[in-house]
């Protein structure tokens, strides 16, 4: 859109687009850069189990990046960030990164047989559906990176996508010291999807993820899971929907694993009624072990979007049922309020309550209490111009007889979030 000279500018835009050939307007260089300032306030991290206590705390991404186009047919992207924690004092991997590389790759986009070819290269991030399982967490401070080899191919309706990827772990003793391991996790994908029209989307994949020395309340050992999804969404007549299921087989140890995950989304939205009023019904469920010694069955979340729940995350996509009705309301089109409560339970007692993204609650596992708790939320979004966003959100939960006796106690979040990027 900055390739034509009427579009009126903003502050900085004159780096958003700086054209390198006089005949092609398509061959250019972009600079860009995005900050993220949260507050957040946590009674009761992990449900105030162990070492877990209350945290008031700010975190801090900060990202800038250079693009090069030349002529629609290569890019070359590289994106550095540094985030920062100040006061929290319980910090976990995805808490602070002073300065590395958050992404550094190639694209060759090419026309064949009536359609695209795309092959991208390099340090990498991406997310699929509504990022259930993969996504680039973006709740928390350090976003998700892939070293990986991409290629997808579009034609018409039909897309197709695979990649083979060494998921970026976040070191931070040094700056640039992230690093991917094939010996630490792997991550691969064979995916296809069908547009049947604008409103109806359906995809499914085979995926491959290897992880050493795993760590689940009843298991251990090197992991590798072979993974089977189907994700279908639509809308229609001012109601959507989104289902998405998983399977996951595989071992860990010497034990054979069988897991899976299913997830629901849907609502109406009365768009005659002011403030256009969406009334929506979320639904998810995740396996647990059943600690029979057939098969291991806690389900792995992958590479979970936290705030998929809310952006407390107090609980992650493992041994899960999950049913959540909620209101969205829209004062204006940059204005957004949701309402929700939600109720929780283990599938079963056997195994452990988990917290984001697959950490087992001390004193959890084998004992009674399938109810884990309930929550209610309030969030308000805001978008205050074309480059600044606001956001709050409070969580209240109140947890089950399991989190009580194993030492926790109702959490109650607050977050106050800016976004700013040009």
């Amino acid at each position: 859109m900055l390739a034509d000279p009427r579009v009126p500018r903003q502050p900085f835009d004159q780096f958003k687009y700086i054209p390198l050939s006089d005949t092609d307007r398509d061959t250019y260089l972009s600079f860009g850069a995005g900050t993220r300032e949260r507050f957040e306030s946590n009674n009761a991290a992990g449900f105030g189990t162990g070492s877990n206590g209350s945290q008031n705390y700010v975190i801090s991404r900060n990202e800038f990046h250079a693009d090069l186009r030349i002529a629609n047919q290569i890019q070359a992207f590289v994106q550095f960030q540094a985030d920062y924690a100040p006061w929290k004092t319980m910090l976990t991997p995805v808490d602070r990164d002073k300065l590395d590389l958050e992404q550094a790759f190639v694209v060759l986009t090419e026309p064949i047989g009536g359609g695209t070819l795309k092959l991208r290269a390099g340090r990498q991030q991406f997310a699929f559906d509504l990022q259930r399982f993969v996504s680039v967490r973006d709740g928390p401070n350090v976003r998700q990176s892939y070293d990986a080899g991409w290629a997808d191919y579009e034609n018409g309706p039909w897309r197709f996508i695979t990649f083979y990827s060494l998921p970026v772990q976040v070191r931070d003793v040094t700056i640039f010291d992230d690093y991917s391991s094939v010996t630490k996790q792997t991550f691969g994908m064979a995916r296809t999807e069908y547009k049947f029209s604008e409103s109806l989307f359906i995809a499914g994949y085979y995926a491959n993820f290897t992880q050493a020395n795993a760590q689940f309340a009843n298991a251990s050992g090197d992991e590798r899971r072979d993974i089977f999804d189907v994700h279908l969404n639509g809308k229609a007549n001012h109601f959507d929907f989104d289902f998405e299921v998983m399977n996951q087989s595989g071992r860990i140890g010497i034990e054979p694993i069988e897991a899976w995950a299913v997830g629901a989304l849907a609502g109406y939205t009365f768009a005659d009624v002011n403030w256009s009023p969406r009334m929506g019904i979320q639904f998810d469920a995740a396996s647990g072990d059943g600690n029979t010694k057939q098969n291991f069955g806690t389900f792995n979340p992958l590479f979970p979007n936290g705030y998929y729940f809310t952006l407390a995350s107090y609980t992650g996509y493992a041994n899960l049922i999950h049913i959540k009705p909620s209101l969205i309301l829209t004062p204006t089109s940059s204005l957004k309020i949701m309402i929700a409560a939600a109720a929780q339970w283990r599938q079963t007692t056997a195994d452990a309550v988990y917290t984001q993204p697959d950490i087992a609650v001390p004193k959890t596992a084998g004992r009674p209490g399938a109810y884990t708790g309930s929550y209610g939320q309030v969030r308000l979004d805001w978008t205050i111009d074309r480059a600044t966003s606001f956001a709050v959100e409070a969580v209240h939960f109140k947890i089950g007889d399991a989190l009580r006796n194993a030492g926790g106690h109702d959490s109650n979040y607050l977050g106050v979030e800016i976004k700013r990027g040009w």
